[in-house]
């Protein structure tokens, strides 16, 4: 019988097996980088993508895409790996309390005690100075809306304690990124972006009320609230309205920003939403409240769901 290997010393739960983090980084830095998802980087590309949404529309809506762009893709990735370690920094202090009582998360390194609050607080305040520092760099009109992401990205852990409906906070912050990286464009908004932000916004929904399923028993018990638990049994109903939202919005957002291109780069770039909602509608099918290990399969599947449109946008381009 082959002998099954050690887990690392203060691995997460639902971290990556044999990601970098806990194989390859130095001891020390570990717990920092845990407490900044490092080792769970999904979060990171759903932070990005909407940012890649953005861009790719704006390019396609004025038909430019210069070296400034290329810094705006490089600044955007950066900025979701920094914002999303001190969103995640400040979730785990603000929530140090209740990840102690949940199976998935105590072993999280402010409540298994790999790093104080007053450490998780010096490394969100450097994290978020970093990322300012890259806002900078953009037009004055992105600036200022990176800087307005700080108000839901601050409200968001608290929302289960108020409301049913805190995957919608989520949504929020998260994909705060097609406005950001559409202004780091034009220095504007336009209605493209919007459609995109509230489109992001029912993918959030989606795929987060899959991964809150894992905790549905726990939250029970502690009283915390989340789609998951509002929708129960219903569950599948309220998924597929939520990707009908997010295929609806997405494409008109798609659709308004390229309606000055030509037919087939038109059609390409809606193409992309359709294929994105197909993987979706894949995903609802497999969708099993019962399989913890799955649920996480799924909501993993994400980035790559999110990817379909950027890669028929940048189709679209030469066409």
């Amino acid at each position: 019988m082959t002998e099954a290997k050690p887990t690392p010393e203060g691995q997460v739960a639902d971290a990556v097996a044999g990601n970098w983090v806990d194989t390859k980084a130095p001891v020390a830095a570990r717990p920092f980088l845990r407490l900044s998802r490092v080792d769970r980087p999904i979060g990171t590309w759903l932070l990005f993508i909407p940012c890649l949404w953005g861009l790719g529309l704006a390019s396609l809506s004025t038909g430019r895409f210069g070296a400034h762009d290329l810094w705006t893709v490089a600044g955007c990735g950066l900025g979701a790996l920094l914002m999303r370690g001190a969103g995640c920094t400040w979730n785990d202090i603000t929530d140090r309390n209740i990840d102690g009582s949940v199976a998935r998360t105590r072993s999280r390194p402010i409540p298994s005690g790999q790093v104080t609050v007053r450490g998780a607080l010096v490394w969100m305040v450097v994290q978020a100075l970093i990322a300012f520092v890259i806002l900078l760099t953009f037009y004055p009109t992105a600036i200022w809306l990176g800087i307005a992401a700080l108000l839901p990205v601050a409200i968001y852990p608290f929302a289960k304690r108020f409301t049913w409906w805190p995957q919608i906070f989520l949504g929020l912050a998260f994909n705060w990124g097609a406005l950001l990286a559409w202004a780091a464009h034009t220095n504007s908004l336009g209605w493209p972006a919007v459609g995109l932000y509230l489109g992001g916004i029912f993918w959030t929904l989606f795929y987060d009320t899959i991964y809150a399923h894992q905790d549905a028993e726990d939250d029970a018990l502690i009283g915390v609230k989340s789609t998951a638990r509002l929708f129960g049994d219903n569950s599948p109903r309220w998924l597929r309205r939520f990707l009908i939202g997010t295929v609806i919005m997405l494409g008109a957002a798609t659709l308004t920003a390229t309606i000055d291109r030509s037919v087939l780069s038109l059609v390409v770039a809606v193409c992309g939403i359709w294929a994105m909602g197909w993987h979706l509608m894949a995903q609802l099918a497999r969708f099993n409240p019962e399989d913890g290990a799955g649920l996480l399969r799924l909501f993993r599947s994400n980035r790559n769901a999110g990817l379909i449109p950027v890669l028929f946008f940048a189709a679209a381009w030469f066409l």
